[in-house]
């Protein structure tokens, strides 16, 4: 391809540098815009939240109900230890009598009856009512994470949606300063990763703050002494979190940007695997691929390791804290102040108080991964989209193919002119070939055709109406493009001619694949047009996948036809064919045909010599070799250059002779 503009629409991979982002946002506003994703379903996080209040309710409440259990079997013990007929006051006061008041305080906080032994028929239903109370909090706990994971796939499929819409809304230059391996990251290793990160955390964060509130309020009837030593963990669990917070989040974020740029560094490298071969650059290609990879590692390794080190935090603090109301509780357990069954209770509640505290902390790298994929991903649907279409839009009438030219002007970048005021009529049914050196501005012309990109001043007119003042599918649904570089999809040839017009009968598909000559080698395939091509269409050859491109554009049956050295992959035979085919076509329709070999549009019905995005000579191919101008130093530079070539391979030969 030629033409003076940054990439192109169907360019190399890779053939432009990553753009920064503007401007990184940070974990609030991302976490933020994060949750707000799920708006759509409130009804359903309601009740997500009533379910969850619901386990983690009966979840807080077992440990009180089994304590009473152990109460139970506790008392029985003692009771054995005991004289029967005597009562529960008699047995304290003598206790205290023979001096034993630490006995006698822990005896008179139980409910026991002398020589009675073990009530196991209270015991049974306490320990019926624990197991009901626990199977109704997994019951409620399945279904609440049954809901959450149908609200998250939910809000991934929208995501997804409007990233994809997003990618129809950008502009191509986006895509010519954007490598493919970077967007494609950003499309699929982001999004998924949000997924993965809201489902894992998302069900766990509401279960983990609802418990520390249910079980904090069970310490506080328990033992309000014991409760205030359990509190010493939440400062203690926010000052770790948010300082090792702060320094992971900016290493996730550094991951996944390493991550996008290794993907990118991969999709080019394959793609130009042969490339890279011939010219024997695989240890280069090594060695950027080690080193970026590198940089993934040790963006990966700095983010997993520091927020790693929250949960052994935590539970270093919670081991603590477990000494101490052991220690404490014990000491009220002799002093009559709390019952045994009681302090059982408080313990497995200051292990379920400080294990959400914990999961919260080990969540913390999923959050911060999960939302710094969310920030790549949130910078792509806020970037520029290209201009509205105007409402209400102009048409023009089907045959329109009348193209002008009206002191257009045009530039990549602001301080560089490109196009300056030019102006041209292309009459319907004519040949305009467009000829010039590299980043003559060859490309850029029919690119403002198709409104890829939009004129700075003047206009381009179809039959006498703005092209900005028709819909862009209004537009391109009335010309064809074929580029040098070929794009076809996997599936049948059948399936990639009937691209350019879906909807077409078998008759007009082999007649658009007959034209371009595709219909000549199909025949010669295994499965004729239901031959399957692969994604790269590596089982047909470079002239061939030319030539189906050419009848896909053959089919859309375009009023204005664009060939961008489409012919410079075939052979010379081929080429001629396809020369007559083009040349039954033109009837009623207006083509561009941009070329360096000018042997191939000596037959134009006018020839446009392009030099800095200026149009210096114009006219038919006899006329223009006489003006003897630029286009005859064009033409003798290609003549001279194939002479010179004619006359080395003449040497070697008369050498090796």
């Amino acid at each position: 391809m030629s033409g003076a503009r940054p990439g192109g629409p169907m360019r190399a991979p890779g053939a432009a540098a990553m753009a920064p982002a503007a401007k990184a946002q940070n974990f609030g506003p991302s976490a933020k815009r994060l949750l707000g994703t799920l708006r759509v379903d409130t009804p359903l996080l309601i009740l997500v939240l009533v379910l969850g209040v619901l386990s983690v309710a009966l979840s807080v409440v077992g440990p009180k109900i089994l304590g009473e259990g152990t109460n139970i079997v506790f008392a029985g013990f003692v009771s054995m230890q005991v004289p029967a007929g005597a009562t529960k006051q008699q047995v304290i006061d003598g206790l205290v009598a023979a001096g034993n008041q630490q006995q006698a305080d822990m005896l008179s906080a139980m409910d026991f009856v002398p020589g009675a032994g073990i009530d196991f028929e209270r015991l049974a239903g306490i320990l019926v009512i624990v197991l009901a109370v626990y199977i109704g909090a997994a019951l409620f706990g399945w279904v609440q994470a049954r809901v959450l994971n149908g609200i998250v796939q939910r809000a991934m499929n929208r995501l997804r949606v409007q990233v994809e819409e997003k990618i129809h809304r950008l502009p191509l230059s986006y895509f010519d300063r954007v490598q493919r391996g970077e967007l494609l990251s950003r499309v699929t290793n982001d999004v998924d990763n949000i997924g993965q990160s809201m489902q894992q955390t998302l069900s766990q964060v509401v279960i983990s703050l609802l418990t520390v509130i249910g079980v904090l309020v069970m310490m506080f009837i328990i033992s309000p002494l014991l409760a205030v030593i359990a509190l010493v963990t939440i400062p203690l669990t926010i000052v770790i979190t948010v300082m090792v917070a702060k320094r992971s989040q900016k290493l996730f974020v550094a991951q996944w940007k390493a991550t996008g740029v290794l993907n990118a560094r991969v999709e080019e490298t394959f793609s130009g695997h042969s490339v890279v071969k011939v010219f024997g650059h695989q240890r280069e290609v090594e060695a950027d691929f080690r080193a970026e990879n590198d940089e993934v590692y040790r963006a990966s390794f700095g983010a997993q390791f520091l927020s790693g080190i929250i949960m052994p935090a935590m539970m270093f603090i919670g081991n603590l804290v477990y000494v101490a109301i052991a220690v404490v509780g014990g000491l009220q357990v002799a002093g009559g102040l709390l019952s045994i069954g009681d302090v059982q209770a408080f313990i497995q509640y200051s292990r379920q108080f400080t294990q959400p505290l914990s999961q919260l902390g080990s969540m913390a790298n999923l959050l911060q991964s999960g939302v710094a994929s969310a920030e790549r991903v949130f910078e792509l649907l806020d970037e520029p989209e290209q201009s509205d279409d105007p409402e209400p839009a102009e048409t023009v009438d089907a045959s329109a193919s009348d193209l002008q030219f009206r002191d257009v002007s045009f530039r990549y970048v602001a301080d560089r002119p490109l196009i300056d005021g030019l102006n041209l009529d292309v009459t319907p049914g004519s040949t305009v070939a467009i000829v010039g050196p590299t980043g003559a501005g060859k490309t850029t012309l029919v690119n403002l055709i198709m409104r890829f990109y939009d004129v700075d001043a003047g206009e381009i007119a179809l039959d006498g109406v703005d092209t900005r003042a028709m819909t862009r599918a209004d537009l391109r649904s009335r010309t064809g493009m074929v580029l040098q570089d070929t794009w076809l999809f996997a599936g049948t040839i059948r399936d990639n001619i009937a691209y350019g017009r879906p909807g077409a009968t078998e008759e007009e598909i082999v007649a658009a694949a007959t034209a371009a000559y595709v219909d000549r080698f199909v025949h010669a395939l295994p499965d004729g047009y239901d031959t399957l091509l692969d994604d790269e269409a590596t089982n047909l050859s470079v002239g061939e996948r030319q030539l189906v491109t050419i009848a896909r554009a053959f089919l859309a049956d375009p009023r204005i036809l664009i060939l961008d050295e489409a012919t410079s992959s075939v052979d010379t035979r081929t080429e001629l064919l396809i020369q007559r085919a083009m040349t039954r076509l033109r009837e009623q329709r207006t083509s561009f045909v941009i070329a360096h070999r000018l042997s191939t549009i000596r037959d134009a019905d006018l020839i446009l010599v392009m030099e800095e995005g200026t149009i210096v000579e114009q006219g038919a191919h006899a006329e223009l070799l006489e003006a003897r101008g630029a286009y005859r130093r064009l033409y003798d530079a290609q003549f001279e250059a194939a002479i010179g070539e004619d006359e080395e391979a003449g040497g070697e030969a008369s050498t090796r002779v």
